[in-house]
């Protein structure tokens, strides 16, 4: 990890959120799912640097899976939820789980990352499929709607 990476994740480790550094869609996520405030901090963060792919996920989906959610936005705060909670199971899985002592301390570090980056990207396969299910599921649709229709 270069320097500049280091301050990087320092900075982000460092800086607490509170909802009023939230966009309104991640708040309205936030109160609907009834986030414990412990998660906030976190989930701001991840919402704050997980926005180009998220973007570039929703660029991917068809007219008629966006058209389940008013805006680019709400799918945001979404994927934002979705990546802290599983990021936070990941981690405590991680926590249990004893990696070959024949591995670096370097190397446990860059498995557990890749290991990381695989699951928050299927986060967001996962809610892009959900979308493109909605479609054909009004129940699925209304369930979407439901959280921003307060």
């Amino acid at each position: 990890m270069s320097e500049i990476e280091k301050q990087d994740l320092e900075q982000v480790e460092t800086t607490e959120y509170t909802l009023d550094d939230c966009s309104p869609e991640l708040r309205q996520v936030v109160e609907f799912e009834q986030v414990p405030e412990e998660l906030l901090n976190m989930l701001v963060n991840v919402y704050k640097v997980s926005e180009p792919t998220s973007r570039e996920a929703w660029d991917e989906l068809p007219a008629s899976a966006q058209n389940i959610l008013d805006n680019f936005e709400q799918f945001h705060a979404l994927v934002a939820l979705s990546q802290s909670y599983a990021g936070v199971d990941f981690l405590g899985e991680m926590q249990e789980t004893q990696l070959p002592d024949h591995m670096s301390e370097e190397e446990q570090s860059e498995y557990k990352a890749v290991l990381l980056d695989k699951v928050l990207r299927n986060c967001v396969k996962d809610l892009c499929k959900q979308l493109k299910q909605a479609r054909r599921h009004p129940p699925m649709k209304k369930e979407f709607q439901s959280i921003f229709n307060q």
